[in-house]
């Protein structure tokens, strides 16, 4: 289970690298200062960096089999967790926007915020390994399924 769980963060994690560097690209960072961007930097961040001391955690965990590292891994993911559901709270009304306008001209879609480039099955791909992510290292911490 605990191989499973590591596989499933690395599927999650390459899922948020793909819609970090959307959001990068498409100019999240500058839309910061415009307030055009849903998705707080700190947030988007908070998450990235929380999520991927959690990814070391585990890792080194694997190496030691130490139930201490474990619980810590699933400590670092309660936050990350939520984190990314504020930001899915925040980039649906974005996406629902998306969906509900057709823009008039090419440029029109410019202007749109970052996020609202995401494609749907990454972002519900993301979120559900990402549950069973938290999942399966909860199991792990508490023993179940031996290490």
């Amino acid at each position: 289970m605990d191989v499973a769980a590591l596989i499933t963060w690395l599927v999650t994690a390459l899922g948020g690298f793909y819609m970090l560097g959307v959001w990068i690209q498409r100019g999240g960072v500058h839309q910061q200062r415009t307030g055009t961007s849903r998705l707080p930097a700190p947030v988007l961040f908070g998450h990235f960096a929380l999520a991927a001391a959690g990814l070391v955690v585990w890792i080194v965990y694997l190496a030691a089999d130490r139930t201490a590292l474990a619980w810590t891994a699933f400590g670092l993911l309660v936050p990350v967790a939520l984190l990314g559901f504020v930001m899915l709270l925040r980039w649906i009304p974005v996406h629902r926007a998306r969906t509900a306008s057709v823009p008039a001209a090419a440029g029109a879609d410019a202007d749109a915020p970052a996020e609202r480039h995401f494609p749907v099955a990454v972002v519900l791909g993301h979120g559900l390994f990402a549950v069973v992510t938290v999942v399966l290292v909860l199991l792990t911490a508490l023993g179940v399924g031996g290490s």
